[in-house]
């Protein structure tokens, strides 16, 4: 009971926690989210360290008991009949059996586990859940696509950026293989298992064993199509379990279908040789023009921006280098900025993208993150056939809005932001704040809504958003560029800064050049916050232009 009473306060302060905690979910879509539970767990572990002691002092008793009656036994049975024909002797042995042994049963059956049992019962309700662990390894196979790291690479820690390396064991190495399979990714499921092999064959302890990374991997690379190297990994198996059913019908499989491959193949080059080629059938002609279409509209962006987001993009000629500039800005003598202009710099040229130095400072920020975390949802898109919001795979993070009369700060940063851009903020968005997860990564997108979505903000009732206005509320150690694909531009994460962009020419036609993306962070914590200015409002301050793109 004392033990349990020990335990109350902090059993009562992981309730509390618990609040906290019921109304997140998807923590690995937030990194901010995700440091409750690093707090969530060390109270676990304070809790775990009370039944551990509580368990150590039990056995120290017994031990103590078991001691002195060892030595007690040894002398008295040395010579029985002497020892018990003392009366005293006599009196405590049956004292001992009748009294003091069935006091040791009590203790040595007394449950010391009950305050952490239901600790850890109590919070196993709030702990992330199957799809959190399937979304941080996902991630973790996100980043080894975008930055071209080898398995090896990630699982001995060497990332950039990193100050403390955090190695993989073989057992995390297959449960990310196991996460690749279940998503019938066999690339994947084929360089985890391996990985697990090396580590198992470099001499790290594992529960894992050979034969079940080896039926993984022979499988993956199988559905690669490699049968041969499939086949080679099978007979390895083989060696090291003989009796493995599954593998004995695998090799007689992966034989045969070796063998028709070579039949096939004989029969190719025969056919090559005749003087005439058999006509290829249209349905395999047809499906092989999809293909190739299907690779030259989809796959220039997706190699483009995972370029840029490696630092691999494409440069700007010196000759339009020399025409951006960095200066003072007062946005045409605006009297906030008169005595104090700010500083402003010229980050790409076309689409116009301007950064504002040391524009929000760090106090702003902590304010507006304190006033954001309680908010944070799933991060949504606008969906172009509603124009409802809606969530998407292709956006991981969560995201707040914050209204100006939440406090005083957003009042004070929206007025910042019309007064440097000259834009009325009555029609544009609440300030959205966003912190992204493992991995968090926003794919190429348009914030302006095209023409065949004419719905995609109806229900705001402001028009197309005019402006992107984007605060950089945190630094990145590595990844988590803002890039633009089409034109090449890479705007990397700054604290304290913000980056500003029209997303409608004059005209009002959209710039089709602003599709940007963010890229996947692949270390640190990326914390943003934006401002989606509409057209609204902006016919005084923003004329517009008969010329197209103007």
């Amino acid at each position: 009971m004392h033990f349990i009473r020990k335990l109350l306060p902090c059993w009562c302060f992981l309730l509390l926690s618990g609040q906290h905690l019921i109304s997140a979910h998807d923590f690995f879509t937030s990194i901010g989210q995700m440091t409750d539970l690093l707090f969530t767990e060390k109270d676990l572990i304070t809790s775990l360290k009370d039944y551990i002691q509580a368990e150590e002092n039990k056995l120290e008793r017994v031990k103590k008991w078991a001691d002195k009656l060892e030595s007690l036994s040894a002398m008295a049975t040395q010579d029985p009949e002497g020892f018990l024909g003392h009366p005293v002797n006599a009196f405590k042995l049956m004292k001992r059996l009748n009294t003091e042994w069935g006091d040791l049963e009590s203790l040595v059956l007394s449950d010391t586990t009950d305050g952490f049992i239901s600790n850890l019962t109590i919070q196993r309700r709030y702990f992330p859940t199957e799809e959190d662990q399937t979304g941080a390894a996902k991630a973790l196979l996100r980043l080894q696509d975008t930055y071209k790291l080898d398995a090896n690479t990630i699982s001995t820690g060497n990332l950039p950026g990193v100050k403390e390396k955090t190695v993989m064991t073989v057992e995390d190495c297959y449960e990310l293989g196991k996460i690749a399979y279940s998503d019938v990714d066999y690339y994947h499921t084929e360089l985890w298992m391996a990985q697990a092999l090396k580590q198992l064959d470099g001499g790290e302890e594992s529960t894992v064993d050979k034969v079940t990374l080896l039926d993984y991997l022979s499988y993956a690379i199988y559905q690669q199509g490699r049968l041969e190297r499939a086949l080679e990994y099978t007979k390895n198996l083989l060696e090291l379990d003989p009796e493995h059913q599954r593998a004995k019908g695998n090799v007689k499989y992966f034989e045969f279908q070796l063998e028709k491959q070579r039949k096939e193949k004989k029969e190719e080059a025969e056919t090559e040789k005749e003087p005439e080629k058999k006509e290829e059938p249209k349905k395999k002609l047809v499906k092989r023009q999809k293909k190739d279409r299907n690779t030259f509209t989809l796959m220039p962006e997706r190699k483009k921006y995972e370029m840029l987001c490696r630092g691999e993009g494409i440069k700007m000629t010196t000759r339009r280098q020399s025409r951006l500039f960095c200066r003072y800005y007062d946005n045409k003598r605006n009297p906030f900025y008169l005595l104090g202009p700010v500083k402003q710099e010229d980050e790409w040229d076309r689409p116009y993208i301007v950064r504002f130095l040391n524009i929000i400072s760090h106090k702003e920020i902590e304010r507006v993150k304190e006033l954001a975390k309680p908010k944070l949802r799933r991060a949504t898109v606008h969906d172009p056939q509603t124009g409802k919001l809606t969530t998407a795979l292709y956006r991981v993070s969560k995201s707040a809005w914050l209204t100006a009369y939440e406090d005083p700060i957003v009042e004070k940063i929206n007025q910042r932001i019309e007064d440097l851009t000259g834009l009325e903020m009555d029609t544009a968005e609440e300030l959205q704040v966003a912190n992204y997860g493992v991995g968090g990564q926003y794919e190429p997108h348009f914030d302006f809504g095209r023409k065949d979505e004419p719905d995609a903000f109806k229900e705001l009732g402001t028009g197309n958003r005019i402006a992107t206005w984007l605060f950089y509320m945190s630094d990145v150690s590595a990844g988590g560029a803002t890039v633009f694909p089409d034109v090449g531009a890479s705007v990397t994460p700054l604290k304290g800064t913000a980056v500003f962009w029209y997303n409608l020419f004059p005209s009002g036609e959209g710039d089709y050049s602003t599709r940007h993306a963010a890229c996947p962070v692949l270390v640190g914590n990326k914390w943003v916050s934006n401002k989606w200015i509409h057209e609204r409002g902006q016919e005084w301050r923003r004329p517009c232009s008969l010329n197209e793109t103007n």
